[in-house]
């Protein structure tokens, strides 16, 4: 069950959940239907490029062969310093662009000059409820507004020309633990969006709102609610044969804070969804294993109304984190000698998929990553994945290095497709994860509900272990062909979670990386024509537009995101944040300021105390919650304060006051008293001193 179109679903298909709105009016000014159906032209008007989110355009005056003449016309520095995600988009010149913290931005395309700002003003101590730093991915443009959704949760229209708010709604339950990161899309009138927060105890969704008034339209939630009662729609009747326990007393995850993408040839809106909550299943089915649809899933549902029409499930059961919330393309392919329209998909297991776009019928499954080891391949006919035994944690009792990790082999960084050489660009990581059962585990109300215990991954102090780590830990550019189903080239990077990508007629694939550098591919063969010195590194999807017959390409850059915070200095692949905006075009002499050196913190903390059992303790409980945010092992990355520095290690009353009672909570540090008592509160802090003394010494040698 739950691999490809059920035909006992089919028969069952009736809205999500209709709010029973009127229809809303569209859009016959400004940005149109009409102007986002046509796709790119010289504007680049939705956060993929076209509804079919290929990331390709067909403007040709920057090509392979003038590349090398590229150079920088403009640049923005940015007043926020986290990591930065967005596509800025472009319309009647100007370009619109988000940063961290949600905040808008709007300039003139061809010269640079500042339009208007909007900060939304979010309460910074939501940081505890986003897994992966302050991001957001873009803006939606339709008519004369401009849409953004905000990490806490709410969905803004502003005015084009003026930045004006012109209604603001919250979509995510109130009070619930929920952020918004992704981009809205806009399809027939409707915004559309969904929520992150899969490590959390909530429960996903994808709504649809009027882009006039901001009124909800239709609600589809992607997993059941309590079985005692009626569901949302027949979908959930049939999904809560795949759960059991008390499941939806944790909400059970499926969040949709990625991807979305509208096919007007099928009529058909897809939508990937998160792992499913907890990760661990022993604590999320309790009366046996089961799929938990729709989590790991691409579903399909129609716009006008929310209604069910397909899914497919990727990752059944799913124990390893592996979201299916990655982009979602468009296209036909030729297969078998037939033309078949499908969706193109690469979550984060490691697997690419084609299904057919108008049933979700499985097409084929190849990995296009090396080493999957959760998995020993898919079905030829279901494409449901053959899970090898010890992959399964909570039944092994064992630990289990995870090939890909959590970070996915491939995660949110757009990916790109070209019609002209047919192949897919996918910027891919390899990050192995170590997953175990915590017989220990009990919900909690602050931070990561995961039910698994990671500690055993943690990082020791040794010089020959943590080269090796480095070593073992990168990422790829990686051209998939999707008919053959095979990599067709490659680039190795020397870390990973590097930035999204961008395809053009020029025979040009552009990407920037995470040790601080944006750069120009030959698209057919993959061989590196050009580059830039971003000074930081890059997580954003570059795009391309063109003002009065000059081509420019944009991205956004500033280190940060998951591999920053959770990864830290041991994950390699650091750089500073510095975030920009910058502009390319032909002929241009720009350069940057010159790189601020950044002064090195010297590590001089008191002596090492407290028992074995303590630290023992302090070492799962760091691990499994605040690893996270100041980084595996205790090693912060670029954005969140190093615990091993900070003078709180040293003082027993302050770390309570700052861990427990939550008095840095505007700066981001809530109150973690809700989850731990002041003796795992101590606990923790003595591990961190125990570290900070290890590494003194590891600095000394």
């Amino acid at each position: 069950m739950g691999y490809g179109r059920l035909a006992m679903l089919a028969a069952l298909a009736l809205a999500g959940c209709s709010m029973g709105a009127k229809e809303p009016t569209l859009a016959t000014d400004g940005v149109t239907d009409a102007m986002l159906a046509a796709g790119n032209g010289d504007e680049w008007l939705t956060y993929g490029g076209d509804y079919n989110e290929q990331r390709f355009s067909a403007l040709n005056q920057i090509t392979d062969a003038n590349v090398g003449e590229l150079g920088l016309a403009w640049s923005a520095d940015l007043d926020t310093a986290r990591g930065q995600e967005a596509t800025p988009l472009m319309h009647d010149g100007m370009l619109y662009v988000t940063t961290a913290w949600s905040m808008v931005k709007a300039y003139d395309a061809k010269t640079g000059a500042l339009k208007w700002s909007y900060d939304p003003e979010v309460p910074r101590s939501k940081l505890v409820e986003v897994c992966c730093d302050a991001v957001n991915r873009g803006v939606a443009l339709y008519g004369d507004k401009v849409y953004v959704a905000t990490l806490d949760g709410k969905l803004v229209a502003l005015d084009q020309k003026t930045g004006k708010v012109v209604w603001s709604k919250l979509t995510i339950p109130e009070g619930s633990k929920m952020a918004i990161t992704g981009a809205p899309r806009i399809v027939k009138g409707r915004v559309l969006i969904g929520s992150a927060g899969s490590e959390y105890f909530t429960r996903g969704y994808l709504a649809a709102f009027d882009a006039q008034t901001g009124n909800e339209l239709w609600r589809f939630h992607t997993v059941p609610g309590d079985p005692s009662k009626p569901q949302d729609g027949k979908h959930l009747e049939a999904a809560a044969k795949t759960w059991s326990g008390d499941f939806w007393k944790r909400g059970g995850g499926g969040t949709v804070w990625d991807s979305i993408t509208y096919d007007p040839k099928t009529d058909l809106v897809y939508f990937g969804t998160a792992n499913a909550e907890p990760w661990n299943p022993a604590y999320r089915n309790t009366d046996g294993a089961g799929d938990s649809l729709y989590t790991a899933s691409i579903v399909a549902v129609r716009p006008d109304t929310g209604e069910y029409a397909w899914h497919f499930q990727e990752t059944p059961e799913d124990r390893w984190d592996f979201d299916s919330n990655q982009q979602i393309t468009v296209t036909d392919l030729t297969i078998d000698g037939k033309t078949r329209h499908v969706v193109m998909h690469a979550p984060k297991n490691g697997f690419f998929y084609v299904l057919d776009a108008e049933t979700g019928k499985f097409i084929s499954g190849k990995p296009f990553v090396d080493g999957i080891n959760w998995a020993s391949g898919l079905d030829p006919v279901t494409g449901k994945p053959s899970v090898n035994p010890e992959a399964k944690y909570e039944l092994t009792g064992k630990g289990f290095l995870g090939v890909p990790g959590a970070v996915g082999a491939h995660s949110w960084t757009p990916m790109s497709y070209s019609p002209k050489t047919g192949l897919v660009y996918i910027p891919t990581n390899n990050t192995p994860q170590f997953y175990a059962h915590d017989p220990d585990w009990k919900p909690g109300e602050t931070g990561f509900q995961l039910g698994i215990d990671v500690s055993g991954g943690a990082i020791p102090a040794d010089k020959a272990v943590r080269e090796a780590t480095k070593a073992a830990l990168n990422g790829a550019l990686v051209a998939f062909d999707p008919v053959a189903g095979e990599v067709k080239w490659k680039v190795q990077q020397t870390s990973p979670t590097n930035g999204g990508t961008l395809a053009t007629a020029g025979n040009l694939v552009f990407q920037g990386t995470s040790t601080g550098e944006f750069r120009a591919y030959a698209a057919d063969t993959g061989k590196q024509l050009w580059s830039f010195e971003t000074q930081t590194g890059v997580l954003a999807a570059p795009m391309t537009y063109s003002i009065d017959g000059e081509q420019y390409v944009a991205v956004l850059v500033g280190w940060g995101g998951v591999w920053d915070v959770s990864a830290g200095k041991l994950g390699g692949g650091i750089t500073p944040n510095i975030s920009r905006l910058l502009v390319f075009k032909l002929g241009a002499k720009g350069t940057l300021p010159p790189l601020k050196p950044t002064p090195a913190l010297v590590l001089d903390p008191p002596a090492a105390t407290g028992t074995p059992d303590q630290v023992a303790l302090g070492l799962k409980l760091y691990s499994n919650s605040c690893s996270v945010c100041h980084g595996v092992s205790a090693v912060a990355g670029s954005l969140n304060p190093d615990l091993r520095h900070s003078a709180t290690i040293g003082n027993k009353q302050l770390w309570q006051q700052v861990v427990h009672d939550g008095i840095l909570a505007d700066n981001g540090m809530v109150a973690w008293k809700d989850q731990f008592s002041p003796e795992q509160i101590e606990a923790i802090r003595l591990y961190v001193l125990k570290r900070a003394n290890e590494d003194k010494a590891l600095e000394g040698t």
